[in-house]
């Protein structure tokens, strides 16, 4: 809770100094995600920066709407109404025209080759050359994204090969909060990717068991990140009661009565939280 707070003030004093962001700046914000956290398990730390440094999530304004579409697709609309569908692939459509997409080539029902040209940035999590990553640190109004490249496992049968970057975490740096998704997440992340993703307050997480990792491993996954909030997406395979067993105890477990999940720093669980969206 001390952290939260710590928080808030951090971003009211960026916002009060720090005026608007422009996609002309003279170099990328720096993560707050990456700034406040360890690649130590369970530890975090608060890093102050010189004031001629642009940090991201400059806003007074707090809450950030996020709503389930389907699939893997989150419709994430940040305070000053950026609006961004993850794995979008054309088929889950979210009610209006996202500002962004970001996109994962595991399978067809995560990306799309021919998004709505009206969406204004189209972030694929694969590089343009074979095992090239993708790296994105963009601005866009009060939004910072970034991503953090991961493998793709291909089967043919008993035989099974890693296609190197073709996945990315990525990061939605908005109103004081960190949010990650993990796409199609194919193996457990190293210190390096930790390290890299930061502190993520909101996780959205595959549960189908086996088509991504198994339960298991998404499990020591999730354990290490420790976001206050976890959301479940790509529920295929096995039922998502099994999924969710794996933090009995530890987790609280809670279902959405909304559509649309209404997230700040202020109303952060104190307690890890799954909570299951409505219409999963």
């Amino acid at each position: 809770m001390m952290l939260r707070v710590l928080m808030l003030a951090i971003s009211g004093l960026i916002a009060s100094t720090a005026g608007a962001f422009s996609q002309t700046a003279s170099r990328p914000p720096v993560s707050q995600c990456q700034a406040i956290a360890s690649n130590i398990p369970d530890v975090t730390f608060a890093s102050f920066k010189s004031p001629d440094i642009q940090l991201a999530q400059a806003t007074a304004k707090e809450e950030v709407k996020i709503s389930f579409i389907g699939h893997s697709t989150y419709l994430i609309e940040s305070p000053d109404g950026v609006t961004i569908a993850t794995d979008y692939n054309g088929v889950f459509r979210p009610p209006v025209t996202p500002t962004v997409v970001t996109m994962n080539r595991a399978h067809s029902t995560h990306f799309t080759l021919n998004p709505d040209p009206a969406i204004q940035y189209v972030l694929h999590g694969w590089g343009e050359a074979p095992g090239e990553k993708a790296d994105h640190k963009v601005l866009v109004g009060d939004v910072y994204i970034r991503n953090v490249a991961t493998d793709i496992r291909n089967r043919w049968g008993d035989y099974e090969t890693f296609q190197e970057n073709g996945n990315s975490i990525f990061i939605f740096e908005v109103a004081g909060l960190c949010i990650g998704h993990l796409g199609h997440l194919h193996h457990e992340l190293t210190d390096t990717h930790y390290a890299e993703i930061g502190r993520l307050d909101v996780l959205m997480v595959p549960v189908d068991g086996g088509l991504t990792m198994g339960a298991d491993s998404m499990s020591r996954v999730v354990k290490r990140l420790r976001s206050a909030l976890i959301l479940p997406m790509h529920r295929t395979g096995p039922p998502l009661e099994q999924f969710l067993g794996m933090f009995a105890g530890n987790f609280q477990i809670a279902y959405a009565g909304d559509s649309v999940i209404r997230v700040s720093m202020r109303n952060l669980p104190r307690q890890p939280q799954i909570l299951v969206p409505k219409g999963m």
